[in-house]
């Protein structure tokens, strides 16, 4: 087995150390803005539609209600606070791809790939006519993203893009002697602050009349005679005739959905903000968003306030399937990402990190969202995003809304939202799966990312992994 770049061209431990020295276990999108309190549900309330959860899929389910009907009430409901979870931790790239990447979307639905592209991209340019529109303070840029090769083999992944890159040439957009290759997608991307998306998103919903609720865990969904649907809470309920289920990682209210998602722990890392001459070191002056193109990969961009946002690679999931707050702290994922971080950027040692955080990512066998309802077509449901949410959350939203009202519309009559991903096994199956697939795809990372016989039988499956 070979060695990859990362291996090959470490930095001292001491440099990795001293990075690390005064970093805090907290999320800096989360320390970066003030978050308005919304009340607690108490009591018996009634409306139209209920969504269950704050995050991007709830809150643009509860802004495209009202932009389509504003005189629908509707009320949405969190466990926690608004974007506490993935929408408030993630690395703020939002794509165009619906389906994870166009790969991993054209080896499941070949066919129908010219209409999730175009659907894709119909999206994003919507979202930034919505944060224009609300005039929405969410630092978008449509930067585009750069994807980059780091070994030899994955060159060739990068061949046939339509703005395929060099050796020269993207070392003169970046300037990282780790990479020979890359792919620059000027269109179908921006990057964005996570929170501050969360957070305004939630504004808007109220100012179009949306009640919202924090601190409210919905523990069942109760239906009566009637068709009606009770959302109910430690301290409340509320009586609906839509429900619409935006829990992303957590455990479904529908037991159809149990197995149907794991969550896989990310980590990711903040610098401290880039002096002048740092910034000049690396270049990076058209701000893309960067990923690497291997199977366990790193993705990186610039914030507002030039740091770098740096994350990846080590994807871990925990015995049991459950988030915990414990599982946030890994000490040795973030010194091999800080490891990493020196190899791509030697110019760069001595800065510090000032963040370290992680989130569950509500992975899903397909690795993209899938949707459908219950109840009679009273319930809806969109989950399994697997960790390229930002954007495809708010055509999540679109597609809920229109399974509730009975529309079938271009987005809804199509195979990736009519059908359904395959269901993980349950303990102990699914924590040795999940770790014989990670192990795999490291060792296909070493050998010229030839894929063994486990991965290509998931491949054949529709259970494989290529984004």
């Amino acid at each position: 087995m070979g060695t990859t770049v990362f291996e090959r061209r470490q930095p001292a431990a001491s440099v990795v150390a001293r990075a690390l020295e005064n970093t805090q276990q907290s999320v800096f999108w989360l320390d970066d803005i003030a978050r308005p309190d919304y009340p607690v549900l108490r009591g018996a309330h009634s409306t139209d539609l209920v969504v269950v959860g704050g995050g991007y899929a709830g809150l643009w389910t509860a802004v495209r209600a009202k932009e389509r009907d504003p005189q629908r009430r509707v009320i949405l409901i969190e466990a926690s606070r608004i974007g506490w979870a993935a929408s408030g931790r993630n690395g703020g790239f939002c794509e165009s791809s619906l389906t994870h990447g166009y790969d991993n979307g054209a080896s499941r639905w070949p066919d129908e790939m010219d209409l999730y592209e175009r659907l894709g991209l119909q999206n994003l340019d919507e979202m930034q006519e919505t944060v224009a529109k609300y005039d929405m303070d969410v630092d978008w840029e449509r930067t585009g993203t750069l994807s980059v090769a780091t070994e030899p083999h994955q060159i060739e992944w990068l061949a046939e893009a339509e703005n395929f890159l060099n050796a020269e040439q993207i070392r003169a957009e970046v300037r990282s002697e780790t990479y020979l290759a890359g792919a620059w997608d000027k269109h179908g991307a921006a990057i964005l602050h996570p929170a501050k998306l969360a957070v305004e998103l939630a504004r808007v919903a109220t100012e179009l009349g949306v009640e919202i609720f924090e601190r409210s865990r919905v523990r069942s969904i109760e239906s009566d005679r009637g068709g009606r649907q009770a959302v109910v809470t430690a301290d409340g309920s509320v009586e609906a005739a839509h429900v619409a289920l935006a829990t992303n990682v957590f455990p479904s209210l529908l037991k159809r959905n149990r197995l149907m998602t794991v969550p896989v722990y990310d980590y990711v890392l903040m610098t401290e903000p880039l002096s002048d001459a740092q910034l000049t070191a690396i270049g990076w002056q058209n701000r893309q968003g960067i990923s690497d193109s291997a199977n366990q990969f790193h993705y990186y961009r610039l914030s507002a306030d030039n740091r770098i946002l740096f994350g990846g690679y080590d994807a871990v999931y925990h015995y049991g399937g459950k988030v915990r707050a414990k599982y946030e702290d890994r000490p040795e994922t973030f010194q091999r990402l800080v490891s990493h971080f020196f190899t791509t950027f030697p110019q760069l040692e001595g800065l510090r990190f000032t963040h370290k955080w992680a989130g569950a990512i509500d992975s899903c066998s397909r690795f993209c969202a899938f949707f459908g309802t219950a109840r009679g077509g009273r319930v809806a449901y969109a989950t399994g995003f697997t960790g390229l949410g930002v954007g495809a959350t708010r055509f999540a939203a679109d597609v809920m809304l229109d399974k509730l009202e009975g529309l079938k519309r271009e987005r809804t009559e199509n195979e990736m939202v009519r059908s359904r991903p395959i269901p993980f096994p349950p303990e102990p199956a699914a924590s040795i799966g999940v770790n014989l697939v990670r192990a795999s795809m490291d060792r296909a990372d070493h050998n010229n990312g030839k894929r063994n016989l486990l991965l290509k039988a998931l491949d054949a499956v529709g259970m494989g992994f290529d984004s």
